[in-house]
């Protein structure tokens, strides 16, 4: 009687299994088929108790597995032992490193740590941390108060469109009623855009942790989509990055800054006064930083240009300008430059022009060159000389 039962319940399941392959009027369905295995499984990045560090790949099929990065000239060869390609570093300084992994000759990116995207690229990246206070340590996610980043719109009278600007408010900023706050513009480079000091700049952790260790006042943070064509990054408006500093029949992204100045004034509880505002930015960034600044005499204490291009006042009329900030006073001007980037001679000339009529400034120069790891040094100690 069990058999019978058992044979029974047998072809019942046979027959609903067979069910299950037929669909509507009566057609056959393909059966499910499980997800093919992957053929590339990384095993992530190890940093060791020197502070070197060890890439694994997991890839038998691989012939050759190289990695680049900040942390060294050119590229290395991993090498392989069943099946997995290893490589390890030198002992590394304190910062964040982007890196690449290339198999038999095609970038890959790591999914299996930490990635960022820069507009172009998706890009891997760890932090080196030896103690409290260094770089490392400024740029990583710790123990301490965190601010709050809203990503707002704004309507643009000026490009006829709304626009997507992200706002850090600092820790306590919710609670802390009537309380008015500095605000700093942050301003990105080419190929960027509003989420790049975010994501790339670590820009929020960096206040986050200065304003912890008392070496920052409590500020608002505004970092803006500085391309005119581009209302916000791909993705949160249009699938493609657009560049360009101006909008065809339109106008530029400094025509337009006041009405984000205004868009912030009229939101959150800031001191809309000249010694309450500091504006700075890198490369194009660093461009529109120098002639919003020029342009609005009065409107900014503190103005950093990291690595900035476009900053030349032989005109006389530019150099009018300068001079006219000079009068009205700048309590810190701030420039920052690596020694190996392709701006560092336009730079120099232009400290020259500063000298020569007698404007003051702090000049910061760096190892490095075109690249993050000098801006996040410009903005972590920047941010420290400002609002005292």
């Amino acid at each position: 009687m069990k058999r019978i039962i058992l044979i029974t319940a047998l072809a019942l399941i046979a027959a609903g299994a067979y069910a299950q392959q037929v669909g509507p009027g009566g057609q056959p369905l393909r059966p499910r088929q499980a997800a093919p295995a992957p053929q590339e499984v990384f095993t992530g990045v190890v940093i060791n108790p020197d502070n070197s560090v060890t890439f694994r790949y997991k890839n038998p099929k691989a012939v050759k597995v190289e990695v680049s990065g900040e942390f060294m000239q050119g590229s290395a060869e991993l090498k392989e032992a069943d099946g997995v390609w290893t490589y390890t570093t030198e002992p590394l300084a304190p910062e964040l490193y982007f890196y690449s992994l290339t198999v038999d000759g095609s970038p890959i990116v790591d999914l299996y740590y930490s990635v960022v995207k820069d507009i172009p690229r998706w890009m891997n990246y760890f932090i080196i941390t030896k103690e409290k206070g260094d770089r490392g340590d400024i740029y990583g996610v710790n123990d301490v108060p965190h601010g709050t980043v809203a990503s707002r719109w704004y309507d643009s009278k000026t490009f006829g469109n709304r626009r997507r600007v992200n706002i850090y408010t600092p820790p306590g900023y919710e609670q802390s009623g009537k309380k008015k706050y500095p605000v700093f513009y942050l301003l990105h480079g080419n190929a960027c855009d509003e989420n790049s000091w975010l994501d790339l700049g670590r820009a929020a952790q960096i206040l986050d942790n200065l304003i912890a260790q008392g070496k920052a006042e409590p500020m608002i943070l505004v970092m803006t989509n500085g391309n005119p064509a581009q209302q916000a990054a791909p993705a949160y408006y249009g699938d493609t990055y657009t560049n360009g500093n101006t909008l065809p029949g339109k106008a530029n992204f400094v025509d337009s800054f006041p009405e984000i100045i205004s868009f912030i004034d009229a939101n959150y509880r800031t001191i809309a006064k000249k010694e309450g505002r500091a504006i700075a930015g890198f490369s194009m960034g660093g461009g529109h930083t120098f002639t919003i600044s020029k342009d609005y005499p009065n409107t900014f204490d503190y103005v950093g240009l990291y690595s900035a291009a476009g900053s030349n006042i032989s005109d006389p009329a530019q150099k009018q300008k300068i001079l006219d900030m000079k009068k009205n006073g700048v309590k810190l001007y701030y420039i920052g430059c690596g020694t190996e980037d392709f701006l560092h001679n336009s730079v120099l000339n232009y400290n020259k022009q500063l000298d020569e009529i007698g404007f003051e400034y702090f000049y910061r120069e760096t190892p490095g060159g075109h690249t993050w790891g000098p801006w996040r040094i410009y903005l972590s100690e920047m941010a420290q000389m400002i609002f005292k």
